[in-house]
């Protein structure tokens, strides 16, 4: 399936999804039954991809969650009140993340809502909290198609869309000095909104460049076999490879190129590597080094609240080693807070938006703003793995380590 196919397809989901069942809190209502003076706890709904194709970011994503409440609740609550999560799991399904959000408005009346893991889930999600005038902030779903439909009350908690993640590091690449910049680049991509975007946000930069493209596959998400691909890739012989991936094809693909003995000069992979010891366990931590990719958050960055959200996620699961779908949760929360306590009322949902097109929101990820469509303005961290650890590379400014200048499998130099 091309991307436009599943573009076309997700947007005539997400339509059919909402029109389909009868709505509930329609006009700015949020369904809620407690006042704002209410002791009860406020109650904030939201679906999770918990089983299925992205179960792994999805519970990373709850933990986030979990963690954010936690921590709010310890703080005071949300306008003097606990907050109480009700979590649905969609089993990475869109049909099912639509009856899941219409459930929670209508039957479960949360107060408010946030958004699922990745474009695919978020977009019909996103439709139904349109259409109930309620507030949604998404931790995952940077697909430009997400910000195209004149929506008000959505939100992306991270620093840019997909088509700008790669920004930083296809303009570093670009800007190498020539007898150190790739002559030549391969483009392996998932059929998916949020790879496809990315990919090809990197593409074209580097091609203005000069660096030619000799290779460009794009691949269904049910792929399981990557020797193919990977075989048409080596004899193309692209000194880089970027490759368009979620969690599982990017073990996947990886794994087979390490099989067919296929180590370009250079390797970025969209979203596996940033998936910490899962990622190093997929791929042996030895073949890391080198891997580049882009990321929302670091735990060692020193932005406001960053230390302690990592103290209380190693309190409550064991390790500092905290999954970039985590934090992009937690910061999901953050904005929803600041939202609700700027504007003082949970039924005035078209406020919070409002408010928020008009303001910064300091998170752990750094300072959100965001355009009119709610996309956000800033840029994306470039990591990369060295020495067994994911480090912070690019910008300067942001970077934990300087970037070293390939992939080298079989371990650190």
């Amino acid at each position: 399936m091309s991307y436009v196919s599943i573009r076309r397809g997700l947007t005539a989901t997400a339509t059919a999804g909402v029109l389909a069942v009868t709505l509930a809190a329609c006009g700015g209502d949020s369904g809620g039954d407690s006042e704002n003076d209410s002791d009860d706890p406020i109650q904030i709904g939201t679906s999770l991809p918990l089983t299925g194709e992205f179960s792994q970011p999805g519970t990373a994503a709850e933990e986030g969650y979990q963690v954010w409440k936690e921590m709010v609740n310890e703080s005071g609550g949300l306008l003097d009140r606990d907050v109480e999560l009700v979590i649905k799991d969609d089993a990475s399904n869109q049909n099912t993340i639509v009856s899941d959000y219409n459930a929670l408005i209508a039957q479960d009346k949360v107060d408010l809502l946030l958004g699922t893991f990745s474009s695919l889930l978020n977009l019909p999600a996103s439709a139904v909290a349109e259409k109930n005038q309620m507030l949604f902030v998404e931790p995952a779903g940077g697909s430009p198609d997400m910000f195209t439909r004149d929506f008000k009350f959505l939100f992306f908690a991270q620093q840019a869309t997909s088509d700008k993640q790669g920004k930083v590091f296809a303009e570093y690449v670009a800007a190498l000095p020539e007898d150190q910049r790739p002559e030549t680049a391969a483009y392996p991509t998932l059929d998916d909104p949020f790879a496809a975007p990315n990919v090809a946000g990197i593409q074209e930069i580097l091609e203005a460049a000069g660096i030619e493209t000799v290779y460009e596959e794009t691949y269904a998400i049910d792929t399981k076999n990557f020797d193919t691909i990977v075989n048409a890739m080596k004899n193309a012989d692209p000194d880089l490879v970027v490759h368009g991936a979620q969690f599982e094809d990017g073990i996947g693909l990886t794994r087979s190129m390490l099989k067919a003995d296929f180590t370009p000069e250079m390797f970025y992979e969209t979203n596996a590597p940033s998936f910490g010891g899962q990622y190093a366990d997929g791929i042996g931590v030895e073949n890391t080094e080198g891997v580049l990719y882009a990321v929302s958050h670091s735990p060692d960055a020193d932005t406001p609240g960053n230390a302690e959200f990592v103290a209380k996620y190693e309190e409550m699961y064991g390790t500092a080693e905290v999954p970039e779908d985590a934090a992009d949760a937690y910061a999901a929360g953050q904005v929803l807070k600041a939202a609700v306590e700027a504007v003082g009322d949970l039924e005035d949902q078209e406020a919070m938006a409002d408010w928020l097109r008009e303001n910064e929101v300091e998170t752990i990820l750094g300072p959100l703003s965001w355009n009119d469509d709610g996309s956000p303005t800033g840029e994306f961290l470039i990591g990369q793995w060295q020495d067994g650890k994911a480090q912070i590379v690019l910008p300067p400014d942001a970077s934990t380590a300087e970037i070293k200048p390939g992939w080298m499998p079989g371990g650190a130099s």
